[in-house]
């Protein structure tokens, strides 16, 4: 019977490893190694395991109407794939139900790969073979034999398959990506995907003959070999469904729909570009009662009557699929997988938690239960004739902290003992909160070193100023064209505020270089949010009875490449863009980068893109900030191609630089430009909108939607002590800003190059010192970041790690992100900048402890410079004080 099996390439190797051979699908598969499942499963979640998937079926499509046929056969949209990009999909029949679910690659232009099941190989080809017949200029292969597939899977895996490059890059760090490198001279296509819930997750595609080469320089750099047995364990916990458990027939033989399955939600798309396609009227009815059982509304439940979810046993035994599930003695369902797995424990908490070496084991399964069952509801699953408790959950596993996937048991999600704190009498409280104000005043004004690159301290005036009576109080205002746009202010008492707000306004329209400003948003992220706001009432201005149209198309920075995240759709972008109807998610289109430099915009680049996408707001600007932005090239571009677009520039962190040392928006071409008021500037914690529209300009609506969506479309009162403080803080930037910008540049790239001379490794062009702004970014290795803050925090060195644009998110941080507009306002020059890289080396190479060091250091840097101070301001500042 063996040798009617199929085998792949690998099956050599599997039994030369000693791996257990088993039917599968058809297929003579390892079903483990020497080692065993649990050990396979542990090895996958703290190391990296490697797979043989080649007895998955690999089918490829190609032709003019390929992706027609495609729309018509699955349930996801095809369409929405550009090259380098692929998405679970789902193969329907007629009533709504799976005949399988399979992920479809877009790796090249006119070229789609289908993956499917193994045991469904067959069944889905001549599926598509009957379909098929309705179509012209399709061409459908069945690559299975020609194309080997090995997945590469754990906290490990990119850095052992970077190893082994040749050529290319990895795909970008999101999920779902693709790209193509070459190892020993052979074309490897890379995807971001995997069947474990592993973060850090890459299944290859290799012609079949260079396959088993492939598999043994995966194994000596230290991947381990992976069984079916464990790949099964892996995917039980991550509670990804499979075809015969969770889709397919239920013990019943009963259709399980495909909205069962939480994954349904992602994987099948309604979108009016994409048509018909089968099963399409069913699976609305399934999405409807979906929407409605979300909301606890079970009048549709008819269509939907049962939904897969995870179960955690809190009794003894082992679920198995199959296993009856009851509630208050009622039966409501079935587990459709269950079984033991192993864990890795987890000591400490948050960011410094880590996996042990100590390992648990629990038992979990997916249940097919009744639609109006919840998270938190104690069941009973039936094992052997008895029944023992369980208890539905959300999930077993959480992957968005990478490198590493974290097993969440039910104790963790509804078992939590709370900490019982001692009451302390009102007395002890208020001392205690006193005390460690002092305490946290004096480490990091008097013994820290403070280098991230988004705080400053203001001087002790603008500080004072910012308690003064104004913090007490209200001063709503909007302008009345009834009284020729005089301010009209809500409440008495506030000549003084209004005396303050417009010489502020004055000075930050000297300072910025424009005609108008509007300074009551206080944030840079509300001063975002207010002017996404009033784009759409802008664009929406001369239709006031239809619903608002969104944003149709926006550009801006990527967040993995620095981008602001209040410039995201995750961010304060999200409510006010529209969804591409091609793509169905935010319709943003992100700069590209230079191949050899990600933190600098390929300009050349944008030019097909915003030719192509025409969109209506371009936002310039990021939080990781070593490089100028393209304002002038993109007004040229704008100009040229698409001149209706508003160019905005988000200088968060860069607000207190502008001038002729770094940029000068406005008079590069930005038509509006918002900022945070204490990075790099010297104010108070606020936000700032600047525009360069005057009355007579088309596009001067734009700039009274700006007002009215600051006021009172995003604040009421607007913080007028931190607005009092912020009037000092612009005398100060105005009358010390060259000498100031001229010292923060000059010390970031002092830093720079001394991190490099001392043996660290530091991003960026070294041609220009590596950076032209206030922000140094140091490279620490993969994941490591948030250990190297922690140390150097330790040492009185307080960084900001922060995930590079090569890597997975902020858990996964290999970057070290510093700036030194604080410290250079304290005095630090070039020497002192380098004398800082030697204690950051010793922390970091050396491992030393250089905390009493790193105090005596500060000791000379206490002193405020830039700020206002002398014999004719102290006898104000006492009776301010005195008031206080």
């Amino acid at each position: 019977m063996a040798a009617e099996l199929h085998a792949t390439v690998l099956h050599d190797r599997h039994v030369e490893l000693g791996a257990q051979m088993v039917e599968f699908g058809g297929w003579d598969m390892p079903i483990q190694y020497p080692a065993g499942i649990v050990q396979e499963h542990l090895a996958t979640r703290k190391n990296a395991g490697i797979f043989d998937v080649s007895h998955m079926g690999r089918f490829i499509f190609r032709g003019k109407n390929a992706v027609a046929f495609l729309q018509c056969t699955l349930t996801n949209n095809a369409a929405a794939l550009e090259p380098g990009q692929s998405q679970y999909t789902l193969i329907p029949n007629e009533r709504g139900g799976a005949v399988d679910d399979a992920y479809l690659y877009y790796f090249d232009k006119g070229e789609y790969l289908l993956v499917v099941n193994a045991a469904n190989r067959e069944k889905d080809w001549d599926h598509f073979q009957r379909i098929l017949k309705r179509f012209d200029q399709v061409e459908l292969e069945d690559h299975t034999s020609k194309i080997a597939m090995i997945s590469l899977q754990g906290p490990r895996s990119k850095e052992i398959l970077t190893q082994l490059m040749d050529s290319g890059q990895l795909p970008e760090p999101l999920r779902n990506s693709l790209s193509t490198v070459t190892i020993q001279g052979q074309k490897v296509r890379v995807a971001r995907t995997g069947y474990t819930g592993e973060p850090i997750c890459f299944e290859l595609f290799i012609a079949s003959e260079h396959a088993q080469t492939l598999w043994d320089l995966l194994l000596e750099k230290g991947a381990e070999p992976i069984g079916l047995g464990a790949r099964d364990t892996l995917r039980l916990e991550a509670g990804l469904p499979l075809y015969g458990h969770e889709l397919g027939s239920d013990p019943d033989g009963q259709e399980i729909p495909i909205f069962a399955i939480g994954l349904a939600r992602f994987a099948v798309s309604f979108s009016l570009l994409k048509g018909e396609f089968l099963g399409k009227q069913f699976l609305f009815q399934q999405f409807k009662a979906l929407k409605k059982i979300m909301d606890r509304d079970y009048s549709e439940i008819e269509y939907l009557p049962r939904r897969v979810m995870p179960v955690a046993l809190a009794g003894k035994g082992i679920a198995r699929a199959g296993s009856p599930v009851f509630r208050n003695g009622k039966q409501v369902g079935y587990v459709t997988s269950g079984t033991m797995v192993p864990y890795w424990k987890i000591a400490g908490e948050g960011i410094e938690s880590a996996l042990t070496d100590e390992s648990g084991k629990r038992a979990i399964g997916l249940a097919l239960v009744d639609s109006n069952l919840l998270e938190g509801d104690r069941l009973e699953v039936e094992i052997r004739g008895k029944r023992t408790e369980a208890v539905l959950v959300p999930y077993h596993l959480r992957s968005e902290a990478p490198p590493y996937s974290r097993p969440i048991t039910y104790e963790q999600l509804f078992e939590k003992e709370k900490e019982v704190v001692p009451a302390k009498e009102m007395t002890q409280k208020v001392n205690t909160l006193l005390k460690k104000a002092i305490e946290n005043t004096i480490w990091r004004q008097r013994q820290c070193i403070n280098l991230i690159p988004s705080e400053q301290t203001p001087s002790p005036m603008t500080r004072l100023l910012s308690i003064m009576d104004p913090v007490c109080r209200y001063a709503e205002h909007k302008p009345v064209k009834a009284f020729d746009d005089a301010e009209v202010f809500y409440y008495q008492g506030t000549k003084f505020i209004s005396e303050v707000e417009t010489l502020l306004i004055e000075e930050l329209k000297k300072y910025l270089g424009c005609a108008n400003v509007e300074t009551r948003v206080v944030s840079g992220q509300m001063a975002n949010t207010a002017v996404f706001s009033a784009m759409v009432d802008y664009i929406n201005r001369a239709d006031r009875k239809s619903e608002q149209r969104r944003l149709r198309k926006v550009m801006n920075n990527h967040i993995i490449r620095g981008g602001h995240l209040s410039a995201q759709p995750m961010g304060a972008l999200r409510d006010f863009v529209a969804r591409d109807p091609v793509t169905e998610k935010p319709a943003v289109v992100n700069f590209p980068v230079l191949p050899d430099n990600p933190y600098k915009i390929d300009v050349a680049a944008c030019r097909e893109l915003i030719a192509e996408h025409q969109p209506e707001l371009i936002i310039l600007g990021k939080s990781m900030v070593i490089h100028k932005e393209p304002v002038a090239e993109m007004r040229a571009l704008i100009d040229e191609l698409n001149p209706g677009c508003v160019l905005m520039y988000d200088m968060a962190h860069v607000l207190g630089l502008i001038g002729p040392y770094f940029q000068e928006p406005f008079k590069e071409g930005a038509n509006i430009v918002t900022g945070s008021t204490h990075k790099t500037y010297f104010g108070t914690q606020r936000g700032v909108i600047g525009a360069n529209y005057i009355e007579e300009d088309a596009a001067y609506p734009l700039w009274e939607a700006i007002g009215r969506r600051a006021f009172p479309g995003s604040v009421s009162n607007h913080h007028l002590g931190t607005l009092l403080g912020l009037l000092m803080a612009a005398y100060e930037m105005n009358h010390f800003k060259d000498e100031y910008q001229k010292r923060v540049i000059a010390n970031a790239k002092a830093f720079a190059q001394a991190l490099k001379d001392v043996g660290l490794q530091v991003a960026g062009d070294p041609s220009i010192s590596y950076t032209e702004t206030h922000q140094v970014v140091m490279l620490v290795g993969y994941a490591k970041g948030p250990e190297i803050a922690e140390r150097l925090e330790a040492n009185n060195i307080v960084v900001n790690y922060q995930a590079t644009p090569e890597e997975e998110g902020f858990t996964a941080s290999g970057g070290i992100r510093m700036g030194v507009s604080e410290m250079t306002r304290f005095g630090m020059q070039a020497q002192d900048f380098q004398e800082l890289a030697q204690f950051m080396h010793d922390v970091i190479i050396e491992n030393k402890t250089v905390k009493d060091d790193v105090a005596a250091f500060r000791k000379h840097f206490l002193d405020l410079r830039f700020c206002f101070k002398g014999d004719e301001f102290d006898a104000l500042i006492q009776q301010l004080h005195q008031l206080v």
